[in-house]
């Protein structure tokens, strides 16, 4: 499967983005979703991941509360909306697709990933 991330940008503190990944062909359901960042300069972490039916969300504890992780199985688009947004926020943000059902969190034990796209806070 093929992902596409989009959406990102810069807003003020406390400012909203919605993201989006539009993944190509039609085995999308089959996989479960995660949202990854990337600071400059730091490792590529964990933000949310969703189930392949979208019942099952899963948050960072940075951002419980503020973010939220959906999915469109019938438009193959993951999305994921960010409330309250901090300058803690800033990174380049990455979906990817995961084929196994088992909760993941680390980068490696995903298959699939888009291209990134930056979301900048200022404070």
């Amino acid at each position: 499967v093929q992902l596409q991330a989009s959406g990102g940008g810069s807003v003020q503190a406390g400012g909203s983005l919605r993201l989006s990944c539009a993944a190509s062909g039609r085995t999308f359901s089959q996989y479960a979703m995660g949202w990854f960042r990337q600071a400059p300069g730091k490792e590529r972490d964990f933000v949310a991941r969703i189930s392949r039916s979208g019942v099952i969300t899963y948050y960072a504890g940075s951002v419980k509360g503020r973010f939220t992780i959906s999915r469109d199985n019938a438009k193959n688009t993951a999305y994921l909306q960010m409330n309250s947004l901090q300058s803690e926020d800033t990174a380049v943000y990455y979906c990817a697709a995961d084929k196994t059902p088992v909760l993941h969190k680390l980068p490696r034990d995903y298959d699939f990933w888009g291209q990134g796209t930056q979301v900048t806070v200022s404070s």
